[in-house]
């Protein structure tokens, strides 16, 4: 199997949001990619230029990121889905196996998203299991919930570099570099799941246990009601045993989107659920549950956040 390191650039609404096309927020202007051997060698790279079709004026922040002009793009980019079906070829020449591989959560998302906006997902099939290289620099080095600037891990590292960021090959590359500084173990151990195209049916749902956690991600309902009466949405087991843990707190949302629950095991103590409440492409909405073994301390800030939320709730009803 080979790891695709993937890096893109994107311009966006140069006019303001008012003029955005709700489909396309995000218009890819650049591919590059590294690919290399189960060794972490790279074996070859792709670079690509992509003609801007929806927004043909470069926005400020993009001008200000990339070095590239508009007069660059329209003179040597490819229209997307041109260049978009030449990378896919790229990826898997030869029939060989191959994983995706982002500094970051967003560069799968906006490639499946261009697609779809070209009717062109079905080329690539999610969800899309990917190894985000920054999540796994931070588990490695720092601590889990760091995210750090690839610029930092370059030079952490000491990685050396020619001083250009923001240039898809380049930053492809870097992303390279520090993923052969991973070991294999932690890349095995801590592969990520973008859902971008989600699940659609019940036997579609995704449950995936790391080492400090669980991830469920359920299959598409019609309301954000119906997620929450849902019982394997909701359920709440034991991260270490998988038995069903004796809820403390019951399901409470601070926001609309994010739901808390602590259960307790008899075994192992407390655990918390987390549930994340997301609109699908289509309009629809799935779940997103994690739930991982915390101490007392933790139970305490969750008790006072949803007691918090109740004070306010009371007070505005007072009103």
């Amino acid at each position: 199997m080979n790891y695709i390191v993937l890096d893109l650039e994107w311009n966006q609404c140069p006019y303001g949001k008012s003029r955005e096309e709700e489909r396309l927020p995000f218009e890819i202007v650049e591919i590059g990619a590294v690919k290399m051997n189960e060794q972490k060698e790279i074996i070859d790279t792709f670079h690509i230029l992509v003609k801007p079709i929806v927004y043909r004026r470069l926005h400020y922040r993009t001008q200000e990121v990339i070095t590239l002009s508009m007069e660059d793009l329209q003179m040597s980019g490819l229209i997307f889905p041109e260049a978009v079906g030449k990378f896919l070829i790229w990826c898997g020449e030869g029939d060989d196996e191959f994983c995706f591989c982002t500094w970051g959560t967003t560069d799968l998302t906006e490639l499946q998203r261009n697609m779809a906006f070209y009717y062109m997902e079905d080329l690539l099939p999610g969800p899309i299991y990917y190894e985000d290289v920054q999540k796994l620099f931070a588990i490695t080095f720092e601590t889990r919930k760091e995210r750090r600037a690839l610029e930092y891990a370059v030079d952490f590292l000491k990685i050396e570099d020619n001083g250009e960021f923001h240039q898809a090959l380049d930053d492809a590359v870097y992303t390279a570099r520090v993923l052969s500084f991973i070991p294999d173990e932690i890349i095995d151990r801590n592969y990520s799941i973008d859902c971008y195209q989600n699940p659609r049916t019940r036997e579609e749902e995704i449950k995936v246990r790391y080492d400090t956690y669980e991830k469920f991600i359920s299959r598409e309902f019609v309301t954000k009601e119906d997620v929450m009466a849902d019982k394997e949405v909701t359920a709440l087991r034991c991260f270490a045993c998988g038995r069903n843990a004796r809820k403390k707190l019951r399901w409470f949302s601070d926001n609309g989107r994010n739901y808390f629950a602590v259960g307790y095991c008899e075994e192992h103590g407390y655990v918390k659920g987390k549930i994340r409440v997301r609109r699908a492409v289509d309009g629809a909405f799935f779940a997103i549950r994690t739930t991982k073994l915390i101490g007392e301390a933790e139970v305490d800030k969750i008790r006072g956040k949803q007691l918090s939320l109740r004070a306010k709730r009371q007070k505005k009803g007072r009103k």
